[in-house]
């Protein structure tokens, strides 16, 4: 009897340790697959193996899978009001100005300050565009990469000119550059290589902002219930836009079908435009690889009423949805780190985000992000403003194919501006 109760016991003790085995066995694999989702746009060209092994790092150190998922431009709020209607989503997101006021009103947003020492307020170079609507809802990720006018140097050289600093500089030579190279009869170069042709309206960020700010304008009045793009500051800047399209002729005749980065690919790296306007990282990122002999400057803002040139504070998120806001958050923060972004824009040449972060921009763009700070500015974070800027886009399109004139492209966007922030009211 002794010996079977020994050896009864022996069983138990076996079954036991093997089931305890079992179970932390168990518990390491729920672990490991333990997983966050992240959505980003394309910040640069081909982010995606730029991204990893900074993602992987995090992953290691934290027994955690990244899922990380690049979503296109066109179409990116509709992606995530789809994706958080249906109860899905990221656990880690990126976001802009404009959409930022929908998804802080579906509570798909978390608010960030009790997450933040005083350690982060301060180093974050961006803070106070993070915050908005009574919170903080985002981190920095990608600022200071304004929109910026090019010049080609050898065309101006060629018309005895400088590059411009006035409104008025900039129509005459835009004008004097719009010629017949080749006495063929048709014009190939041209004044502003300028794109309309965009389903979205992400080239209003170039096509617009500058151009209204510049004339002394803003995009909604200071309580931020009814816009204000249609005063006379707003048609003072569309009428330019119209002038320099159907009177002075100095905009290719395909400006309807390309966007701003496809003119400055197609026609202004050429060598086909005295000017274009796109973001300052396409000096690095586009001209200086694709068209080394291109002899470009470039300016930050014209002067007319007053200047100014868009660039965006665009932020990471921590989406409500997530189930493990702590880690999420702690991701969110490894990717801003002053060691992640270093990586990241070792190969997308950026300003840092973080004051303990090095300055790797394009080294000719040092001097600008440095000292037209306050010239190049951020939208305010208003209602509705997906909408009212998809609509206000559509109008200056109609506009610039001549089916409408300027006062009744603005005042048409907008009175369904003011009808939508009626309603929150």
């Amino acid at each position: 009897m002794r010996r079977i109760f020994a050896m009864a016991l022996i069983l138990v003790m076996t079954v036991s340790v093997l089931a305890g085995c079992g179970a932390n066995s168990t518990e390491k694999a729920e672990e490991a697959t333990k997983e966050l989702t992240v959505w980003l746009p394309p910040i640069g060209e081909n982010d995606k193996p730029v991204w990893e092994p900074i993602l992987k790092e995090f992953e290691e150190k934290n027994n955690v899978k990244i899922n990380l998922e690049i979503i296109p431009w066109e179409g990116y709020p509709e992606k995530y009001a789809t994706a958080i209607a249906a109860g899905e989503g990221p656990d880690v997101g990126y976001m802009y100005a404009e959409m930022f006021p929908q998804f802080i009103k579906m509570g798909a947003v978390e608010d960030l300050t009790k997450y933040l020492t005083e350690k982060d307020m301060e180093n974050y170079i961006y803070m106070d565009d993070c915050k908005m609507l009574d919170g903080i809802y985002g981190l920095a990720i990608e600022a200071a990469n304004p929109a910026v006018l090019y010049y080609n140097k050898d065309i101006l050289e060629k018309l005895g000119e400088e590059p411009p600093k006035t409104w008025e500089d900039f129509r005459r030579i835009a004008k004097k550059a719009t010629i017949d190279t080749d006495g063929d009869g048709k014009i190939d170069q041209w004044g502003f290589s300028q794109g309309w042709g965009a389903n979205f309206f992400g080239d209003l960020n170039w096509n617009w902002y500058g151009f209204l700010w510049q004339a002394g304008g803003e995009l909604y009045n200071d309580d931020l219930k009814t816009v204000r793009f249609n005063d006379e500051a707003g048609l003072e800047a569309a009428q330019f836009l119209y002038d320099l399209k159907f009177k002075d002729k100095v905009i290719p005749d395909n400006a309807m079908a390309q966007t701003n980065k496809e003119m400055l690919q197609t026609t202004f790296g050429p060598g086909k435009s005295a000017f274009t306007i796109w973001l300052s990282s396409a000096a690095h990122e586009i001209l200086d690889k694709s068209f080394p002999d291109l002899n470009y400057g470039f300016i930050t803002s014209l002067e007319n009423k007053d200047m100014g040139t868009f660039a965006s504070v665009d932020q990471l998120t921590l989406m409500s949805a997530a189930e493990d806001k702590e880690l999420s958050f702690s991701l969110m923060q490894h990717m801003l780190s002053a060691e992640s972004m270093t990586k990241f824009h070792k190969y997308h040449p950026r300003a840092p985000i973080s004051k303990d972060e090095p300055y790797q921009g394009d080294p000719q763009l040092k001097e600008m992000i440095e000292n037209d700070q306050g010239i190049y500015r951020p939208l305010v974070v208003a209602p509705h403003g997906v909408e009212v800027y998809d609509y206000l886009w559509k109008q200056l399109q109609r506009m610039m194919v001549g089916e409408v004139e300027p006062k009744e492209a603005l005042d048409e966007a907008a009175k369904y501006a003011n009808n939508l922030l009626e309603e929150d009211q």
